[in-house]
């Protein structure tokens, strides 16, 4: 690891993954203690369902029904396990990434599906349309706690935490972009109940998918047909367009030309990097501190938390590597104090989205905020 961090590897009581991530300024001594909990059997992998009329892929993973939702602190299942609390970390950490118990793909990776329905089998499987189509939903899904606190989120983050947290984003996509069948690597923050989050504690998550992502199929369309250097047009139009609302010597952050939510920032590194594990340490170093920055000034826009999505766009793992650049897309459907943006009929059922508010006067505002913060 670099930077100073430190990576350590154990394993839950189930079998399933993890990985402690020692901030390079830890206070924390090296052993960890095991999982000695006697867990109940993981749920099978799921079956992903076509879409024909789409080509959309559906994952049905009737196990996540059983997952927990918002339980009270003493309940955690994110914090550090203790004699009241079997929850999912043994123990004490400074960031910690786990298989997800109950995943929308995996646990089993195509090399480990043998009959029916089978894995995918490349790309070239799943862009192929037809009734009736199954697959097993290979791939993983991991959990990242981005702290043993409680309460807060990445903006709430000091800059050695959200370095570490960066560096997890940087390995774990080089490591599941390896795997057996994964064609995508999604590191993503859900954050606030209004997002449908259903655990208070400060995570993320990362999907690796046995598919390349419909929007990420939209991506590449855009690129096969303006060119591979898409993204750097789009940064320079950008940078010029007023919407401008942070800026580093590696990454800008600009409310986009055709903003569909109420708030809505995407972020993109100067140079052109298909995913986090091809980042610098100097792009990495900017990004720990910009980024809570650009975090805590959304937040700054009410006196109450802004819920978000912090969704960061990689391109595929075999596909569109030279035209899809690395970049954030933060959305919130907040467009008010006590106002949300539902996306209903012409959004929901038809694509057709409507902006709210026009993205130069969210841009002066968000601008204001991050400065303000």
């Amino acid at each position: 690891m670099s930077s100073g961090i430190v990576k350590r590897a154990a394993k839950l009581a189930d079998g399933r993954d993890l990985f402690y991530y020692d901030d390079a300024d830890t206070v924390l001594g090296p052993r960890r203690r095991i999982d000695a909990r006697r867990p109940d059997p993981r749920p099978g992998t799921a079956v992903m369902r076509q879409d024909v009329l789409t080509g959309e892929w559906v994952s049905i993973a009737a196990a996540r029904q059983n997952r927990v939702v918002l339980p009270p602190s003493e309940r955690d299942p994110l914090a550090p396990q203790t004699p009241e609390n079997p929850s999912e970390v043994p123990d004490i950490y400074d960031v910690a990434v786990f298989e997800n118990r109950s995943p929308s793909f995996g646990p089993a990776l195509a090399s480990q599906v043998t009959g029916e329905p089978p894995a995918p089998s490349g790309l070239d499987d799943t862009t192929a349309l037809g009734l009736g189509r199954e697959r097993r939903a290979v791939g993983r899904c991991e959990v990242v706690c981005f702290s043993p606190a409680q309460h807060g989120s990445f903006g709430t983050l000091g800059t050695s935490r959200a370095r570490t947290v960066i560096e997890v984003w940087a390995d774990r996509t080089g490591e599941l972009s390896a795997l057996p069948g994964v064609e995508q690597v999604f590191p993503f923050e859900n954050r606030g109940e209004a997002i449908g989050v259903t655990l208070h504690h400060p995570h993320g998550q990362i999907y690796a998918y046995p598919y390349v992502t419909p929007r990420t199929a939209r991506l590449l369309d855009a690129a096969a047909r303006l060119g591979p250097d898409l993204f750097a047009r789009i940064l320079d139009f950008e940078r010029d367009g007023g919407r401008v609302v942070l800026e580093g010597e590696y990454w800008t952050a600009f409310v986009p030309f055709a903003a569909r939510w109420p708030i809505e920032v995407h972020m993109l590194p100067h140079r052109h990097v298909p995913d986090f594990a091809e980042t610098s340490e100097a792009e990495r170093a900017e990004l720990a501190i910009l980024l809570p920055r650009l975090l805590r000034g959304v937040d700054a826009l009410y006196e109450t938390p802004t819920p978000y999505i912090a969704a960061w766009h990689q391109a595929p793992v075999r596909v569109g590597r030279d035209a899809l650049r690395l970049h954030l897309q933060l959305t919130s459907p907040r467009r008010g104090a006590d106002k949300l943006k539902y996306p209903a009929g012409s959004e929901a059922a038809m694509g057709a989205w409507v902006g709210d508010i026009p993205p130069e006067v969210a841009a002066e505002s968000i601008r204001a905020a991050v400065t303000s913060a």
